[in-house]
C-alpha cells in the first residue's frame, strides 16, 4: 500500500461551521481554501518546512507489519489521513513538529523546546488525538477527538511548549 497523498486533502469532510445554509458552507469552504493557500507560504505555513514530507516518509517507512523488526503494526491510510488533516488544521505560524511512526500503528507529532518542555500527540486510525506533555515537574495528558479543527487543549499545550 502506498499512501495516497493526493486524496488526503481532498477527503476533507464538510468545513467546520455552526451554520447549515448554503452561504455558511460556501464561506467556510472559502476560508479553508484561503487557509490552505497561506499554509503553503514560507512565512505562515508548515508545508515550506517539510513537515508534510516528513509525515509521508514516516508513514511510508511503517506501512508493513513488523516495520521496526519487533512486530510493530503498520500505519493505516486512515491514521495517515487524520494526521495529515490535523497538520492542516494547525493555526498559521504554528511551529512544525517532528513526525514519527509508533509501534501501535499511530503517527506521532512532537513539539520539543527542552527535556522539560515537550509535547507528543499521537494520531490513531479512528481520529483520536492522544497527547502527553511535560512542563518541568508538571504534566498533562489526555485524548481529544479530531473533528476537523485542532482541539484548543492541544493548541494551548503547543503554545506553552514554545512560550519564551
Amino acid at each position: 500500500m502506498n499512501f495516497d497523498t493526493a486524496n488526503a486533502r481532498v477527503d476533507f469532510r464538510a468545513p467546520a461551521t455552526q451554520g447549515a445554509s448554503e452561504v455558511a458552507l460556501f464561506v467556510a469552504a472559502q476560508l479553508q481554501a484561503n487557509r490552505l493557500h497561506f499554509q503553503s507560504s514560507y512565512t505562515f505555513g508548515c508545508k515550506s518546512r517539510g513537515v508534510f514530507d516528513d509525515l509521508f516518509a514516516a508513514a511510508e517507512s511503517a506501512r508493513e507489519a513488523g516495520w521496526d523488526g519487533y512486530g510493530a503494526e503498520p500505519v493505516s491510510q486512515d491514521a495517515y489521513d487524520y494526521a495529515y488533516r490535523f497538520l492542516e488544521s494547525l493555526p498559521l505560524g504554528t511551529p512544525s513538529p517532528v513526525v514519527t511512526a509508533e509501534p501501535d500503528g499511530q503517527l506521532a507529532f512532537e513539539w520539543y523546546a527542552s527535556p522539560y518542555r515537550t509535547l507528543s500527540v499521537s494520531v490513531s486510525r479512528e481520529g483520536d488525538l492522544h497527547y502527553s506533555a511535560l512542563f518541568g515537574p508538571s504534566n498533562a495528558r489526555g485524548t481529544e477527538v479530531f473533528l476537523g479543527e485542532a482541539p484548543k487543549p492541544i493548541l494551548d499545550l503547543i503554545r506553552r511548549v514554545h512560550a519564551a
